[in-house]
């Protein structure tokens, strides 16, 4: 499959050269596994004290660093003057044809603290729209990939999203902020209410393997709000080309950016986004862009 390159980015002219995806999809993996590698070696050897913070409870580390320089490299390569939304940039937008949408580390936290579950997230948009995305777990090596009006696989194996069609049956999957925001309460007492209907409720801390695990039927459902775009891109897509569905409290598509996120298997979402929708968090705007 090929899409064609338009406008690139710091005023290079525009190029009709082509994309080869099936070798932008093999040149991906290869860098993504390799900085895998790199941050399950740094794992294993790492200790708190080389920890840094961006804000308070908000941890990052070298190994993030590392890594998104390393896939940001390996981008560039790819398309070149395509744009970047990243975590440790702190981008949030960018206008170019072709977009990145990475997170280096997702799960810094259980990172720093020995906890191997952590995940690479990587997505690629063109004209704003979700095309490609990878979300690896380096740990067991576990590829998730998705492409648009393709599918998606687990390791080069087909996936699709669980077939349980009550939330009394789902095990559901959430996250919290981690900064002291103002609507804690109202988000903790929208937990309880779920688990009260739920078979379970796991927060694992990584919403890209979140949305993967809903993607390949671990999971019937997962939703979060102060969620950042580069955290559920890829997995976002992951879980849309498995044949489930992904969007805002709302129910509109903005799960990007909207910062507030639910996925499911399609067949609990009603049920979970009543949930939400009877909640404060549902009824009221209350995250925007904070």
């Amino acid at each position: 499959m090929e899409y064609k390159l338009g406008q690139e980015s710091n005023n290079m002219e525009s190029t009709n050269k082509s994309i080869d995806l099936d070798h932008l999809d093999q040149e991906l993996q290869q860098s993504i596994r390799k900085a895998g590698e790199f941050a399950v070696k740094e794992f294993r050897r790492f200790s708190f004290n080389q920890v840094e913070f961006k804000a308070e409870n908000d941890p990052f580390t070298f190994v993030d660093v590392s890594v998104e320089n390393m896939l940001t490299e390996a981008c560039s390569r790819l398309i070149p003057g395509s744009g970047f939304i990243t975590e440790e940039s702190d981008d949030q937008v960018s206008q170019n044809e072709y977009v990145w949408i990475i997170d280096p580390i997702d799960g810094t936290t259980n990172f720093t603290h020995g906890v191997p579950h952590f995940s690479i997230s990587l997505a690629l948009q063109k004209d704003q729209k979700l095309i490609l995305g990878y979300v690896y777990e380096p740990v067991h090596q576990e590829m998730f990939r998705a492409e648009k009006g393709k599918g998606a696989s687990l390791n080069g194996e087909p996936i699709s999203v669980s077939e349980i069609s009550s939330i009394q049956s789902s095990l559901i999957a959430t996250g919290f902020p981690y900064a002291n925001h103002p609507w804690r309460k109202e988000y903790v007492s929208l937990i309880m209410q779920v688990m009260d209907k739920a078979n379970g409720l796991r927060r694992m801390g990584s919403a890209a393997l979140d949305l993967a695990y809903v993607a390949c039927g671990r999971y019937e459902a997962y939703f979060e709000y102060k969620i950042n775009p580069y955290d559920v891109a890829a997995g976002a897509l992951l879980v849309l080309e498995a044949g489930g569905m992904v969007t805002d409290f709302t129910g509109d598509q903005d799960f990007l950016f909207k910062r507030k996120i639910v996925s499911t298997n399609g067949r609990i979402q009603e049920q979970l986004m009543a949930l939400i929708q009877e909640s404060d968090l549902g009824r009221h705007d209350v995250v925007g862009n904070v």
